[in-house]
């Protein structure tokens, strides 16, 4: 029976680039010299460090266009209030990845609503589509397309 994956996931290294070239950029820019802002990194937690929450937004938009370069859907970024305390500010932005059980349940009550003839499945944190016909699963792609969720979503692990 033809299936395939949904899943949110973010390359990684894709996105520790954008993060170097935004540092490299920020080093660069006449408006930061001196300040120490930068950018740190650790796994899918990136804090933006500046003296004030002016520069943390001008920061947080340098970032977000340095992964749309890089073909990351900013989408998938949480992005926290800002902590400021004394003379830093520091601002979590998180790169979401995989499919949480609310989401997941919302993907297949579409599936199961939109009455096409398959069954959505959730494993994890992706959901598994399986159906008769590959055009009915091709149905799905587009079902989940045109309704645009909180997530960015890939459809993987076409199988026939």
């Amino acid at each position: 029976m033809p299936s395939f994956d949904v899943v949110s996931e973010v390359n990684l290294h894709e996105a520790a680039n954008a993060v170097d070239q935004a540092n490299r950029e920020v080093g660069t820019r006449f408006d930061f010299k001196g300040t120490g802002a930068k950018y740190e990194q650790k796994e899918t937690a990136i804090t933006l460090i500046a003296q004030n929450d002016f520069q943390l937004k001008q920061m947080l938009d340098v970032l977000q266009g340095k992964l749309t370069k890089r073909g990351i859907d900013i989408a998938c970024l949480k992005v926290d209030e800002p902590q400021i305390a004394g003379k830093e500010a520091k601002q979590l932005v998180t790169l979401r990845q995989g499919i949480d059980q609310p989401l997941a349940k919302k993907i297949v009550q579409l599936i199961k609503d939109s009455k096409m003839k398959m069954q959505a499945s959730i494993q994890g944190e992706q959901v598994r589509v399986t159906g008769k016909k590959k055009d009915d699963l091709q149905d799905a792609i587009a079902l989940l397309r045109k309704n645009k969720l909180e997530l960015p979503l890939q459809f993987t692990n076409f199988r026939d």
